[in-house]
């Protein structure tokens, strides 16, 4: 069975590089890998970010101090081992806005599919739909002879932004990923085989994303911003609500936490996890790393929620991640 990363496609499609950076609202994170195709991982480094230095939105500027950003990201590009050019960049989910569309027929053409798919997205997304960047992938089959698209738009400016401080840094940004994507990569990676409904609980500096993947389709995609009025306990609720009323959801296979903010403690993540199974019913995993050798520069080691999704992006090639143009 193929990885949920083949049927997601990123903001730009090309061979995994060697190294990836994370750029989160409180840190910026680096991978290396020894050799890519057998995912040893060479190491592993992270930089803090002063606070409002990187306000992720959809909307509005998200790189806010571009000195500041620029610094933290040369910093981790220096103590990377090896020359690091090209690089893959994650970035966070409320950076963009990701829809799951079904279409009846779809265009041969290109272009034509391009403008469908603006067309159906330019009332749901939060900005002018002439100024996104459209990225699409082929999804499960609808039940009346249709097919689902996973559709990821982010504005081009804001696009841009993330890839002026990595250029500045004396980077190239070859693949731009989102974070939640990538960690399900990492997830896939060690264990292939995973099948039935499984749930991604991804708790972000700022954002929290719910991510639903059905026999390795991604049928349910949520993220919510931390200033709003929904809490996490909401977002669980009325997605479980929506996964058993109209995805008839018969209960999670396996469900995943991911707590990426910098802050977060093993202690931290234990307590969200205990409190998320109760809500959810089932067990909740702590993510587990696919290689577990990893060398963090004489630092402690990291959590792997930290690294999973820099990782994730570098080991997409294992998962099944041909992308289709």
């Amino acid at each position: 069975m193929m990885g949920f990363s083949s049927r997601i496609r990123r903001l730009f499609v090309a061979r995994p590089p060697a190294a990836s950076i994370e750029l989160a609202a409180d840190r910026v994170t680096g991978v290396s890998l020894g050799r890519i195709r057998s995912g040893t991982a060479a190491a592993v480094v992270t930089e803090p970010l002063p606070d409002g230095a990187l306000v992720p939105s959809p909307n509005a500027t998200n790189v806010v101090d571009h000195a500041a950003v620029t610094e933290a990201v040369l910093r981790v590009i220096k103590r990377l081992p090896g020359a690091v050019a090209r690089v893959g960049l994650v970035v966070p989910d409320s950076a963009a806005k990701v829809s799951l569309m079904t279409f009846a027929q779809v265009p041969s053409r290109a272009t034509d599919f391009d403008q469908l798919v603006r067309w159906q997205a330019r009332k749901t997304t939060p900005f002018r739909i002439e100024e996104a960047q459209v990225a699409c992938t082929e999804g499960a089959a609808a039940e009346d002879g249709g097919r689902e698209f996973v559709v990821s738009l982010m504005r081009r400016d804001i696009v841009q932004e993330y890839e002026s401080v990595c250029s500045a840094a004396g980077g190239h940004a070859g693949i731009i990923d989102l974070a939640s994507f990538s960690q399900i990569n990492a997830i896939l990676a060690g264990d292939k085989d995973t099948v039935g409904d499984c749930l991604l609980v991804h708790v972000a500096h700022g954002y929290s994303t719910l991510a639903l993947i059905r026999n390795g389709f991604l049928i349910l995609f949520r993220s919510r911003t931390s200033d709003g009025d929904e809490t996490l306990a909401d977002l669980v609720h009325q997605t479980t609500m929506y996964y058993e009323d109209r995805l008839q959801g018969g209960g999670f296979q396996r469900a995943f936490l991911a707590a990426s903010a910098a802050n977060t403690t093993k202690e931290d993540a234990a307590v969200l996890r205990e409190s998320l199974e109760v809500r959810l019913g089932t067990v909740v995993e702590p993510l587990t790393l696919p290689h577990s050798d990893v060398d963090s520069a004489g630092e402690p080691p990291p959590l792997p929620d930290l690294i999973a999704a820099p990782l994730g992006l570098l080991l997409r090639e294992q998962v099944g991640a041909g992308v289709r143009e």
